[in-house]
């Protein structure tokens, strides 16, 4: 995993009252899957929504045909666009969104991009919160899909300290490897 183990995300999310949803396109719901790998996730995560055609993000979760038009299906503005729409419909306080390629499809895009989004619910009076970043991984298809999914969930404790810190996003995002 990237830097936090599984078994410590669950227990971080627990102690911070996080309860999940996702929207996810390449990962493919891995992001729930490895979470829910964890006893008592049950507590920790309310739902997830695999969409992968840009149709289905538009209905689903309520993407801009014009953000995916300007901004390509693998960009940072699509999936904030994803945990919107995936925190809008569920009970949840923190949705994390992916969406990104494993292959050379696009010339625009290197093999392996993946950009993220997690948004964190306001409570107690504190404004809801986006984070997003691009990060690149190598490797065979389904590796990168796995890599992805684990640096969604380990990037969680990073992202809360800087929603509960009100830091802005320059000063947390992190550039992924290229």
């Amino acid at each position: 995993m990237s830097s936090t183990p599984l078994k410590e995300v669950a227990r971080f999310m627990t102690a911070q009252s996080l309860l999940l949803t996702t929207a996810e396109s390449c990962t493919a719901g891995l992001i729930a899957s490895h979470l829910a790998d964890v006893p008592g996730a049950g507590e920790l995560l309310e739902s997830a929504c695999v969409t992968y055609s840009p149709g289905a993000k538009q209905r689903r979760l309520g993407v801009s045909p014009d953000t995916i038009a300007r901004f390509n299906l693998t960009s940072e503005q699509v999936a904030a666009e994803m945990a919107q729409g995936a925190l809008r419909s569920s009970q949840a306080n923190l949705a994390v969104a992916n969406t990104g390629v494993t292959d050379n499809i696009d010339p625009a895009i290197p093999a392996g991009t993946q950009c993220f989004a997690w948004l964190f619910s306001g409570k107690d009076g504190q404004p809801p919160r986006l984070f997003t970043e691009t990060r690149r991984f190598n490797g065979a298809r389904n590796d990168i899909r796995d890599q992805a999914a684990r640096h969604a969930l380990s990037r969680i404790p990073f992202y809360y300290a800087a929603f509960k810190g009100g830091d802005t996003l320059s000063e947390v995002a992190t550039p992924g490897p290229s």
